[in-house]
């Protein structure tokens, strides 16, 4: 049954790796384990949490929702097999530079999302749904920054490693945005409707146009004057936006739903990211590391938990409601952004081990509970 849909296999994918691939920095920081040979450390650590950990969670959710949008089938059986496997290769790949050449760890792992980007296009394309393209130039973002990554790699162009990192950052910013701007009020109305409740979200389009725009002007801005006032000014608008934008959704009404609060809780984390981005040329104790893992610990882990649990039942015919016993995801993972942006800011070293085990027990515990509904028919008999 993992390969019957998309999230199926990806979401378990992310699961297992999210919790490998922080286990395994950990030990490289504890001196446990030298992986991988000629690569700095934290070079892979953050390539293989932007490139890897991320792209995986990104499929099961894209190719999941596109089936939705176009009435299309998704990738099933053999073909999702190969993709899933074309994902696996580049993290095998990533770990044996000690014995594959750098070439050759490059071409595997580049493949993935050009792949994921040409499919999502022709689907996108086939089906007439021109107003979903702009994801498949996230898509192409990605990738192009997955080769600035790999140019730093080879020892081509050192500097560009950082660049790499700042793209994937700042366009991960965007496709929060963007999505997070499509589900969370609808699916914040829907719930309070569902319980008759009185309150109506606000949606202001200017405002979530503000907002968009903001976030993608800090590519750009960053790419041609980093860590300037100016890019500064933008990301600081840019996160004031998102701030203003998540108020009007009145999450706060949804604290008795677990599986409705962490969406919330995860785009709140979107916004004190760019908001610590625009603080950071003006501050001498702000350092980079504290909005990228605001941004990456926060934002990403918690919308990646919360989409990935709620797309979880939803899709396979269950009550939508979190699992009797999975709660302790959400607060691992909040845990864990909590103390990573503390270790960011403090240095103190226990802060950060603290963060990294919260880490790795929210994702173990994703793909211990929700292994068995992923890999098992839908509840209600229903294909799919």
């Amino acid at each position: 049954m993992l390969l019957a849909y998309p999230f199926r296999l990806f979401f378990l994918l992310t699961g297992i790796f999210g919790a490998l691939a922080v286990l395994t920095w950990l030990a490289m920081l504890h001196g446990w384990l030298h992986l991988p040979a000629g690569m700095p450390p934290a070079l892979w650590h953050s390539h293989e949490m932007l490139y890897g950990f991320v792209p995986a969670a990104i499929a099961g959710f894209l190719l999941t929702a596109m089936a939705n949008w176009t009435g299309l089938p998704p990738p099933r059986g053999y073909r999702l097999l190969a993709l899933g496997t074309l994902w696996l290769a580049g993290r095998f790949a990533m770990a044996s530079t000690d014995w594959l050449p750098n070439w050759l760890v490059a071409t595997i792992d580049l493949s993935f999302l050009p792949v994921l980007t040409c499919y999502a296009f022709l689907v996108l394309r086939r089906a007439g749904n021109s107003q979903n393209f702009p994801l498949v130039a996230v898509l192409v973002l990605l990738a192009a920054g997955n080769v600035l990554m790999h140019l730093s790699l080879l020892g081509l162009a050192t500097n560009y490693g950082h660049m790499g990192e700042i793209v994937a950052l700042d366009t991960l910013a965007v496709l929060m945005a963007a999505i997070g701007g499509r589900i969370i009020p609808v699916f914040t109305n829907n719930w309070l409707i569902r319980q008759n409740r009185p309150q109506r979200i606000r949606r202001q389009p200017r405002l979530d146009q503000a907002a968009l725009l903001a976030t993608v002007l800090m590519l750009p801005a960053d790419l041609l004057s980093p860590a300037s006032l100016g890019a500064g000014a933008i990301a600081f608008a840019a996160g004031m936006f998102h701030l203003l934008r998540l108020c009007g959704w009145q999450g706060w009404h949804t604290w008795r739903e677990p599986l409705m609060w962490i969406l919330h809780v995860g785009y709140g984390w979107l916004a004190l990211a760019l908001l610590l981005k625009g603080l950071t040329p003006l501050s001498a104790t702000l350092g980079t590391s504290v909005w990228y893992h605001t941004l990456g610990v926060g934002a990403m882990g918690t919308l990646i938990v919360g989409v990935m649990t709620r797309v979880a039942v939803g899709h396979t015919g269950r009550s939508l409601a979190l699992l009797r016993g999975t709660q302790p995801i959400y607060w691992l993972v909040s845990a864990a952004a909590i103390l990573r942006v503390s270790a960011a800011l403090s240095g103190v070293i226990w802060v950060l081990y603290a963060a990294a085990l919260a880490w790795v027990a929210a994702f173990a515990l994703f793909a211990v509970r929700y292994a068995p509904i992923l890999s098992r028919p839908r509840a209600d008999g229903q294909p799919g």
